[in-house]
């Protein structure tokens, strides 16, 4: 073997071995980083779940924690669903008092309106709140409570509030505003509302039966 041969097989050993001390240094590195900031990262998570869902659901409402009474529901068209979906309820005093849903109207101009919904235990609407879309920016956007109160409307409306053949948006002849020009978003909203109200008539009885779940009661 040349003496260059070995200069040369030495030099890539040095290298190999550096690449393989940094490699394993910066493994570590991130390793302890992750588990370092997971916890903080799922607390931070969480406490967007519970504030998203005290948006739509009063806290005077309920006295259970409501991230603990999550169920997953299999997909219905009432709720516009394609793959499970999350469903919350609330109790206070260990009764019934009302429910938050994710629910999707598929018909927005941009695609899926995806929706968090809460309603009481006497089907009346507490909240609403559009969680992901495609809207046009500008236009059909104001659907977003950060942007516009429009969303706003639907708290305190039930199926019979207003009539089932107003549910509707004002320009068809019903009683929900929407801003003229972009009327194919709200319409979509409006309708997947409706048809979550019927989902909760539905079901409702066995929401009230339903017993507290492990997680409840380990809470």
């Amino acid at each position: 073997m040349t003496p260059q041969l070995q200069a040369a097989l030495k030099n890539a050993a040095r290298t190999a071995t550096v690449l393989f001390v940094f490699a394993t240094i910066g493994t570590a590195l991130l390793a302890f980083t992750h588990d370092r900031t997971e916890p903080t990262i799922a607390r931070g998570q969480l406490a967007a779940k519970r504030a998203l869902l005290g948006q739509v659901l009063p806290a005077a409402l309920y006295d259970n924690d409501l991230l603990t009474a999550e169920q997953s529901v299999p997909p219905d068209d009432l709720l516009g669903t394609r793959q499970p979906s999350s469903l919350w309820l609330a109790r206070r005093q260990g009764q019934f008092s009302g429910a938050a849903l994710e629910a999707v109207a598929p018909d927005g101009y941009g695609g899926d309106i995806n929706l968090l919904i809460g309603i009481d235990a006497a089907g009346r609407i507490t909240g609403v709140r559009v969680t992901a879309h495609h809207e046009t920016p500008g236009l059909g956007d104001y659907i977003e409570r950060a942007k516009s109160a429009w969303i706003d409307q639907f708290s305190g409306r039930s199926l019979t509030n207003p009539e089932p053949k107003d549910w509707r948006v004002a320009k068809d002849g019903g009683a929900f505003d929407a801003r003229a020009g972009a009327t194919i978003t709200p319409r979509a909203v409006v309708k997947a509302v409706k048809s979550a109200l019927d989902y909760f008539a539905r079901h409702r009885a066995a929401f009230a039966a339903a017993p507290p779940s492990v997680k409840e009661k380990k809470a």
